[in-house]
């Protein structure tokens, strides 16, 4: 169960967007104060990219976080060519990353389906584990690093990252990235985290916004079974927010 749940509605998208950028802004270089560095796991979609254009338009944003101490990792990615449009990857710089002086040594994008793994999402998957338990650290048990915030989006079906409902991926409990065959939306392979990834992030924030997302949002937040509510299954270790508009909202009990 969540630890910390807090359901945050703003008047429309763009407010939501502005709002977690400067959440985010904050978050991050608290943990830089505190430790020297941060990270952060990206998410793709309408949302997770309006919140990246709120973040490069941001004065406080460029001057409060020191990017070339920010870890970027991504939470799933489309399995295209490098430098597809469709990519979270590529939409991700156009959005911001290029418009930050990061270390590119910190920016850790999940293989394309090109190049050394061509074709094989499986080993792909497995090389982008392999990573992100180099980045945990040998002096931990941990398989993927202490991510200060993990982004997320929520789909009109509940999905999050490329999780989909009653797919074999919401059962893994031993991988952190799986390769996803078959998702009910294109394209059909992706990469993806698993649950239990997610949940090792000390603060996980799901984005949400318009009135497709409502019953998504209702449903999520009600304690459905996982399986078939995969954004009812993604929350943090301190913390889980949702950043909603009032359409994606509409359809919450007064109490949610």
């Amino acid at each position: 169960m969540s630890a910390g749940r807090e359901v945050l509605v703003h008047p429309g998208k763009d407010a939501l967007a502005q709002a977690a950028a400067d959440r985010l802004t904050m978050r991050l270089s608290d943990a830089q104060a505190a430790r020297g560095t941060a990270s952060v796991v990206l998410t793709g979609g309408r949302n997770g990219n309006a919140l990246l254009a709120a973040l490069a338009a941001s004065p406080e944003a460029r001057e409060r976080i020191d990017w070339s101490r920010l870890d970027v990792w991504w939470g799933d990615e489309r399995f295209l060519p490098e430098g597809d449009p469709e990519r979270n990857h590529t939409q991700a710089h156009e959005a911001l990353l290029d418009a930050v002086p990061l270390d590119p040594a910190r920016v850790h994008a999940m293989p394309p389906s090109d190049g050394r793994y061509a074709g094989d999402a499986e080993a792909a998957a497995e090389a982008y584990a392999t990573e992100l338990a180099a980045a945990a650290g040998a002096e931990t048990t941990a398989r993927v690093p202490a991510f200060d915030v993990l982004l997320l989006g929520v789909g009109p079906d509940t999905h999050v990252a490329s999780l989909f409902p009653e797919h074999p991926a919401l059962r893994e409990t031993e991988r952190t990235v799986v390769g996803v065959h078959g998702a009910p939306k294109p394209p059909p392979v992706r990469l993806t985290l698993t649950l239990p990834a997610i949940r090792s992030a000390e603060e996980v924030w799901l984005l949400a916004a318009g009135e497709d997302k409502a019953d998504a949002v209702a449903l999520a937040l009600s304690g459905p079974g996982e399986l078939q509510t995969p954004a009812a299954a993604a929350y943090g270790r301190s913390g889980t927010l949702w950043f909603l508009d009032e359409a994606a909202a509409s359809r919450l009990p007064a109490e949610a």
